[in-house]
């Protein structure tokens, strides 16, 4: 039999750090104005706390989210933390556009980052990826990522560290 599904497989089992994407149905820029993305951003940051997982980097946009973050002890809980914050900022953007059981969320990737390189270049990826996505030419003034809280609060020997990492071959699912 195969093991075939439609969907990733959440097989989230081992504390550590994890890489988060998720997508909006069909890619749709539903989350456009500023105040949405402040919902938005302002629930990540209010059920990562709820469910203890420790954010390192995020970056938000109208149709998709990226998040690193350390697991809490039991890391199992990652699904649930996802799913209330797709309940949540969806029941919110349909609020705001009158919609009734529209789909707002497809689904996520997650990927446990278990080398340290590996969680280098993707730090620099998450922190960076406004500019990737052509929003604005320096990640601190997308207000919506991680990049003025990690100006502000890295050390100078790390933010040259994550830097240094070269990102044009990370392999995340970022064609939105």
């Amino acid at each position: 039999m195969n093991d075939w599904h439609h969907a990733p497989k959440h097989l989230v089992s081992e504390k550590g750090t994890y890489m988060i994407t998720g997508a909006t149905y069909l890619k749709k820029h539903l989350f456009k104005d500023p105040e949405n993305l402040d919902f938005v951003q302002n629930a990540l940051m209010q059920l990562s706390e709820k469910y203890l997982w420790n954010l390192q980097a995020w970056a938000i946009f109208s149709n998709h989210y990226h998040f690193i973050g350390e697991s809490a002890e039991d890391p199992s809980n990652l699904p649930t933390f996802i799913g209330e914050f797709h309940y949540q900022t969806a029941k919110h953007i349909n609020d705001v556009d009158k919609q009734i059981n529209r789909k707002v969320w497809h689904q996520y990737w997650d990927t446990h980052l278990s080398f340290q390189k590996s969680y280098l270049s993707r730090l620099h990826y998450v922190i960076n990826n406004p500019i990737k996505h052509g929003l604005v030419k320096i990640a601190t003034h997308y207000p919506w990522c991680s990049a003025s809280w990690f100006e502000k609060n890295a050390s100078d020997g790390f933010k040259k560290l994550v830097s240094s990492f070269k990102i044009d071959k990370v392999n995340v699912i970022d064609d939105f």
